[in-house]
C-alpha cells in the first residue's frame, strides 16, 4: 500500500501521547520508522555568501518528513545546475519529530471478525512529521550577489513539493 495524500496529515494537531500512571511503558512509541531524509544542508559549507533567502509557510501545517526531502533535492537540483557545487548553501532548518499514527481499519467479507474497530486505537506508527508554525522558515538559501533569481527559482519549485502555500523571504 502506498502513501495516503497529504491532506490526511497536514493539520496541525497535538501530538498523540498515552499517558498511564498505572503502565508507564504504554506511554512510549515503540518502533517509529526511520527518516526519510538523512541530509539537511548542502553546498558549500565554509564559504560566506552575501544573500540569504528563506522559503516561509504561511499558515500552521505539519509537513512529512519526505516531502520536506522531495523539497530539499528539487531545490538543489536547480541551485547545482545553475551555480555548481560551491556556488550556494541549502539548510532545511526543520526536524521531523512528530510522529505519526494511524488506527487502519480492515474492510471486505469477513472484516468485522478480525477487527476491534476503535477500541485501543492509537494506532501504530507509520511515519515522521515536521510541525510549522505560521512564518516559520521550511528552507535556507544563501548565494552570492547577481544570484538572487537562481535562489527564488529554486526555492520556488521546491514549494511545488510542500502541502502549504509559501513565500520568498529576503533576509
Amino acid at each position: 500500500m502506498g502513501l495516503r495524500p497529504a491532506k490526511c496529515y497536514r493539520n496541525m494537531e497535538r501530538p498523540n501521547t498515552r499517558q498511564s500512571l498505572r503502565k508507564p511503558k504504554k506511554g512510549y512509541v515503540k518502533g517509529v520508522p526511520e527518516l526519510k531524509m538523512h541530509r539537511f544542508d548542502g553546498g558549500s559549507k565554509t564559504k560566506t555568501f552575501a544573500m540569504h533567502f528563506s522559503l516561509v509557510a504561511d499558515w500552521d501545517v505539519q509537513i512529512r518528513d519526505n516531502a520536506l526531502e522531495a523539497a530539499r533535492i528539487a531545490a538543489q537540483k536547480v541551485l547545482i545546475n545553475e551555480t555548481g557545487e560551491e556556488g550556494y548553501f541549502l539548510k532545511v532548518p526543520l526536524y521531523p519529530f512528530h510522529v505519526l499514527r494511524e488506527n487502519p481499519l480492515a474492510t471486505g467479507a469477513g472484516a468485522d471478525r478480525y477487527q476491534s474497530g476503535m477500541r485501543q486505537s492509537f494506532g501504530k506508527p507509520i511515519g515522521s512529521a515536521a510541525q510549522v508554525k505560521k512564518r516559520q522558515a521550511i528552507l535556507r538559501v544563501s548565494v552570492d550577489a547577481g544570484r538572487e533569481a537562481i535562489a527564488r527559482r529554486a526555492l520556488k519549485t521546491a514549494s511545488y513539493k510542500l502541502p502549504v502555500t509559501c513565500h520568498i523571504v529576503q533576509s
